[in-house]
């Protein structure tokens, strides 16, 4: 069995984080806002996967939870991070599963106002990769 090359997963995370955050973008501009929202989740998983692979020196574990992948990366948010990953994380469940698909109405303001708390935690984490 080949040794794990960490480098090239956290790329992988990186790229995959990057990729998304455009789509998520591209959705909020078509007014697709539970789409958006759900790439703006995936977008910080992936970041978040990128620092526990860094950290563990291991692969991601396969789980959602924003609040728990940042606990697996010993990334310390504070307070006012912490309510955005809470706030995000709320937005995995609703694109996978079809009896969240109506939990959570969003207008486009909100999306916008979600967007740009995401973006926060998207660029935090960026720079401590």
């Amino acid at each position: 069995m080949a040794e794990l090359d960490i480098e090239k997963q956290v790329a992988f995370w990186r790229n995959g984080a990057q990729e998304d955050w455009v789509a998520c973008r591209d959705l909020a501009r078509l007014n697709r806002k539970r789409q958006a929202l759900f790439f703006a989740h995936l977008s910080l998983e992936k970041l978040l996967k990128a620092h526990v692979c860094r950290q563990t020196q291991a692969y991601a574990p396969r789980i959602h939870s924003l609040i728990r992948l940042a606990e697996f990366a010993e990334i310390k948010p504070d307070s006012h991070q912490k309510e955005i990953l809470a706030e995000i994380n709320r937005f995995s469940l609703e694109g996978r599963y079809p009896e969240d698909i109506e939990a959570i109405q969003v207008t486009s303001s909100d999306v916008q106002y979600y967007l740009k708390r995401a973006k926060e935690i998207y660029t935090w984490l960026i720079k401590k990769l």
